[in-house]
């Protein structure tokens, strides 16, 4: 029985210091971070935008987009993302028409934030896609995790193959410098 509970107390001890030792590690990833890739897709400009802008039609195509709800009340275009990683409210900065959308992160959320930048251009295929994220993790075990386990660039890369699919072309998506 003590031979027990110095098992629990060790492996309690060792526990601890792994968090404590993850979250000064987290402490010492930069919170800013930009990640960009790009995709053609063999679909003209206004079939691209169309599926960037018209967010209520995601959770249709999104992995593990769930539902999007219209926020109203704001002083901007603003819904409420709800899928398997939880609610996340965002809201439009800019939007040029088949050239460019800007979508942001509601300003105060406490574990993360930042923008999703959607450029459109024209590509031999058709129309290239350039998602570029300039964002911030507050936590700094989420940075650890975001900057060696999950990495900066799988939403973009899932979200450009997701699109591929719904589009129905086959997408090969390449890293921005």
């Amino acid at each position: 029985m003590r031979v027990l509970k110095w098992s629990a107390r060790l492996l309690a001890v060792a526990a601890g210091a792994l968090a404590l030792g993850s979250w000064l590690i987290g402490s010492t990833v930069p919170q800013e971070h930009r990640a960009a890739r790009t995709a053609c897709f063999a679909a003209p400009r206004a079939v691209v935008w169309e599926a960037v802008t018209i967010v209520e039609n995601q959770p249709d195509w999104r992995s593990g987009l769930t539902a999007v709800e219209d926020v109203p009340g704001s002083d901007v275009r603003a819904w409420r993302e709800i899928g398997s990683w939880g609610e996340v409210t965002m809201e439009e900065v800019s939007a040029t028409p088949e050239e460019r959308f800007v979508g942001r992160i509601e300003p105060g959320r406490s574990d993360f934030g930042g923008t999703w930048t959607y450029e459109l251009e024209d590509c031999p295929t058709g129309t290239r896609l350039t998602i570029t994220e300039d964002g911030e993790i507050y936590n700094p075990l989420f940075r650890l995790l975001t900057r060696f386990v999950w990495g900066y660039h799988a939403t973009q890369e899932q979200y450009l193959r997701d699109l591929g699919q719904h589009l129905g072309v086959e997408v090969m998506v390449e890293r921005v410098e």
